[in-house]
């Protein structure tokens, strides 16, 4: 018998699984890498070192008007950390800087002061300004051009007149962008509605170059690099980070060959072979990627790389914040998986509807796998009109796996599926 300890919420639930029955675990590299450094010392040395740009405190000379974007309740950038080195960086080459800090939030609802206190610390909340992105309010955005993709650029007017534009960020394996961090601080970060739907299209999410650990080719990603380039990004500061949301590594300067040397060093530490499996378990990684159902496809979308088809996914997230999204609420709902899949299909880029990437991945995924979905905050009969299966427990899941899939069925257990990158040799 083994136990596993499976991120949820802020702490673990056990899961128990028989000798017999266990085929695989899968986890990323980045629990045993040892930095040799603090994680202070990590982000202080890469921003002394900067990849491709002058260091930052030379970038702030002589500009008055600095917007930092940083991450929002929904991540796990430790800006409670980075924030006021950041800072302190760009004060040491402009002491008289009058500097914004602008939250990303995609399509995701407000950060409240609560959690800004959380993210960022009492101080940074109290003696710096700080701006919420607000993708639905169309008066704080300017449209800039035209995407490759033909969707329209717009923007928070913050980041747009501005003499310094900086971002901060994580990267990780990402499901249908490649991998975070970089770009994608402006887009979906920093992007109206309009832009971030037509981003999220249903056509976008369904190309094969829109997937786990592919930057080349893929459509999504290259629509962000061009968002960001001409919104003039000019410098980016991005960690890689462990289980325990701590810093291992830190990547500063260029937009992409910054980001694209932290994606290298991420990939290095997350990519193993997928090992096929009847049952798939696996998390978001505990707080706060598990606060809703709406973040849950990024590790769901790992198992699916290692569940066989008719297989189980037993995946555990908190959704101590409920669904994540109302309008994806309404579309997870709708009907059976082919109904929700058939109807968003027909869509049109330019009529995209918010949220509505994640009922298509959902619905993707739901049509090879039967999902049952360990939560104690979301209410079990909205599990099972969104076409999932609820449970209370990791173990109780599996039980009910079992019955599904028979005494004998093998199991994969990827205990932070958001961190793992599951490639077919």
């Amino acid at each position: 018998m083994k136990t596993f300890d499976i991120p949820y919420y802020t702490s673990s639930l056990p899961l128990h699984v028989e000798d017999k029955n266990l085929k695989a675990v899968l986890n990323s590299r980045t629990d045993t890498y040892d930095a040799g450094k603090s994680e202070a010392d990590l982000v202080r040395e890469a921003l002394a070192h900067p990849i491709g740009t002058p260091r930052l405190r030379e970038l702030a000379r002589g500009r008055q008007k600095v917007v930092l974007v940083t991450s929002d309740h929904t991540r796990a950038v430790p800006s409670k950390l980075t924030l006021p080195i950041l800072l302190e960086e760009i004060r040491a080459g402009n002491p008289d800087a009058d500097i914004t800090i602008l939250i990303a939030t995609g399509l995701h609802r407000p950060t409240t002061e609560e959690e800004q206190r959380r993210m960022f610390g009492d101080a940074i909340v109290d003696q710096e300004k700080i701006v919420v992105n607000k993708a639905f309010e169309d008066e704080d955005f300017e449209r800039v051009c035209e995407l490759p993709s033909g969707a329209e650029l717009w923007v928070n007017k913050l980041a747009l007149h501005c003499d310094l534009l900086v971002t901060e960020g994580f990267i990780e394996p990402h499901f249908f962008a490649g991998f975070s961090g970089g770009r994608k601080s402006i887009l979906p970060g920093i992007c109206n509605a309009v832009t971030v739907n037509e981003n999220h299209s249903y056509k976008a999410i369904a190309s094969p170059y829109a997937a786990t650990g592919v930057l080349e080719h893929n459509p999504i990603h290259e629509d962000m690099v061009f968002a960001a380039r001409a919104v003039n990004v000019q410098f980016i500061m991005n960690v890689a980070l462990n289980a325990e949301k701590k810093v291992i590594a830190a990547f500063a300067g260029d937009l992409e060959q910054a980001h694209l040397q932290g994606v290298e060093f991420v990939r290095g530490l997350a990519q193993c072979p997928s090992v096929t499996g009847d049952i798939v378990v696996t998390s978001n990684g505990g707080y706060p990627l598990d606060q809703n159902l709406y973040q849950s496809p990024k590790a769901v979308a790992t198992a699916e790389a290692c569940c066989r088809d008719g297989g189980v996914i037993i995946m555990c997230a908190s959704c101590c914040d409920g669904m994540g999204g109302t309008h994806f609420e309404k579309l997870i709902v709708r009907g059976t998986v082919d109904e929700i899949d058939a109807y968003l299909s027909k869509i049109p880029p330019k009529e995209t509807i918010p949220e509505m990437w994640c009922a298509q991945i959902f619905s993707r995924i739901l049509k090879k796998h039967r999902i049952i979905l360990v939560t104690n905050y979301l209410d079990h009969e909205m599990v099972r009109k969104a076409n999932m299966i609820p449970a209370s427990s990791p173990d109780e899941a599996l039980e009910m796996a079992y019955g599904m899939m028979g005494r004998d069925a093998e199991v994969v257990v990827i205990p932070d599926g958001v961190a793992v990158l599951a490639v077919k040799e």
